[in-house]
């Protein structure tokens, strides 16, 4: 899921699914093709669906995957030669590109049925929510103030708010704990068992597997898809504050339609069928996601391992408009507090 890259060039996957093709409305034999920009996270789940998408209307989907701000600054930079016909990402980032006329108005058929984030211009796709992860021989951490144990001296890592969504998400959410102030006043301790800043979640995930860190950020759907796919060892868990209490908040994947698509009727069509019904339903039983609709009910055993991990933990909502009002502010507090 969903950090930044900090080098474009070195860590931009390019993956092409169905065929290899030109961006945009670039054709391949006739066929035209839909570029998608999206954070990572989802590639099981595009995979299935988006070859089903291709036999049902021959268009072809392509998907550049980075991190949730990256994404963003990657349209920001092609504004005036616009790439992407279709973008996932997550708040607020999704509310950024929004905000920066990066995205158009498409009303998703389908949309009513979403409670979750959504817009004039963007709609949650697929749900999902922070957690964190550890290895075996990092015991159960129980709280926040576990993390801060010196035996985490140099085993712990966290993505880097502002530049990576669930970096973003830490951050916030501890804000919403603690406050504003307590919150950095924590990360200013916790800085002493961080190995440092970290442009990608998706590559924490491997090294806690394999002990080089003991614990991590990340979320729920990327992670519980890795235990399941890739046999990664570590756990998921949510630290409790000091009255015990398990907290989580809701960091779903939005789509919206690209400005200046290339291929707006091919982008259009691709997320309709992302919304349906048919599409939704497999969101868990592919990848741990959960679906966005209120109408899909899956009865699958990802489903219900999902549910069962968040058992007994809060979800909140952030308001991603007052979020992204205090973003900048917030994040420059954040650096200067952790040096």
């Amino acid at each position: 899921m969903k950090a930044l890259k900090t080098l474009l060039a070195a860590t931009l996957v390019l993956s092409v699914a169905a065929a290899c093709g030109g961006t945009g409305a670039a054709s391949t034999g006739g066929t035209k093709t839909v570029t998608v920009y999206t954070a990572d996270g989802l590639a099981d789940w595009y995979k299935t669906r988006f070859d089903a998408f291709t036999q049902k209307t021959g268009i072809k989907v392509q998907t550049v995957e980075a991190g949730s701000g990256e994404v963003v600054s990657r349209l920001q930079k092609e504004k005036s030669n616009p790439q992407a016909d279709v973008v996932v990402t997550l708040p607020p980032f999704i509310q950024k590109a929004d905000k920066d006329g990066l995205l158009q108005k498409y009303a998703v058929p389908g949309a009513d049925h979403v409670k979750g984030v959504k817009g004039d211009d963007y709609v949650t796709v697929v749900d999902n929510y922070l957690c964190f992860i550890a290895n075996a021989q990092a015991g159960t951490p129980k709280t926040f103030d576990d993390l801060l144990d010196p035996k985490f001296k140099g085993k712990l890592q966290y993505s880097t708010p502002g530049q990576a969504g669930d970096g973003t998400a830490v951050l916030l959410l501890l804000q919403h704990l603690l406050g504003k102030g307590a919150a950095l006043d924590y990360l200013k301790k916790l800085e002493a068992n961080n190995v440092g800043p970290s442009a990608s979640t998706g590559k924490l995930q491997p090294k806690v597997s394999k002990g080089e860190l003991l614990v991590a950020n990340g979320d729920v759907q990327m992670n519980a898809a890795s235990i399941a796919n890739d046999k990664s060892a570590f756990s998921i868990f949510f630290p409790a504050t000091k009255d015990g209490k398990r907290t989580t908040l809701a960091l779903p994947y939005v789509m919206g339609l690209g400005a200046g698509a290339p291929n707006a009727d091919g982008g259009k069509q691709l997320m309709e069928y992302l919304l349906s019904t048919d599409a939704q339903q497999t969101i868990s039983k592919d990848a741990f996601g959960l679906p966005a609709r209120d109408d899909v009910k899956p009865a699958d055993a990802n489903f219900t391992s999902v549910q069962k991990a968040t058992a007994g933990v809060d979800v909140w909502q952030p308001d991603w408009a007052a979020v992204l009002t205090d973003l900048d502010a917030d994040v420059a507090a954040y650096t200067k507090a952790v040096g």
